[in-house]
């Protein structure tokens, strides 16, 4: 085998870190300071399945029996940020319990307000290797 093949083997690919971030200041460890949420990446496969799941068949208006599809958005972005999250553990039953929700993402739409929700969504979307707004305006400047 080449070496440049070897190096597309999975034992020779370098490991993704975990990331952390403190995704609230609502939520303080015993020291008082923000507690930092623990986010993995997922494989381009289980992106593309969840991002599947969020596709709704829309009407169209004014089209009898013709249909869009529609990605809910809101749907796509929670269920990728629950995926991706590692602690705290959106699936520990008893801390869904604690806020009357049954599923990850709807645990975490719990937890979090509004911006604080849509930075938690920048933050994951960047370690799984999304760029930036800024960072895609920077490339098109280059």
């Amino acid at each position: 085998m080449s070496k440049t093949l070897s190096a597309f083997m999975r034992p020779n690919v370098e490991q993704i870190a975990n990331t952390k971030y403190a995704a609230s200041p609502r939520f303080r460890g015993e020291d008082g300071k923000p507690l930092e949420w623990e986010i993995r990446c997922i494989s381009a496969d289980e992106y593309a399945r969840i991002r599947s799941d969020c596709i709704r068949q829309v009407p169209v208006p004014g089209k009898k029996n013709q249909f869009a599809q529609r990605l809910d958005t809101y749907a796509f972005q929670a269920r990728v940020c629950a995926r991706c999250t590692v602690f705290p553990d959106l699936n520990n039953a008893e801390l869904q319990n604690s806020w009357g929700v049954v599923k990850p993402e709807e645990l975490l739409g719990a937890m979090l307000i509004g911006g604080e929700f849509d930075d938690y969504v920048t933050e994951v979307f960047q370690a799984n290797g999304f760029k930036t707004e800024n960072e895609l305006v920077e490339e098109a400047k280059n």
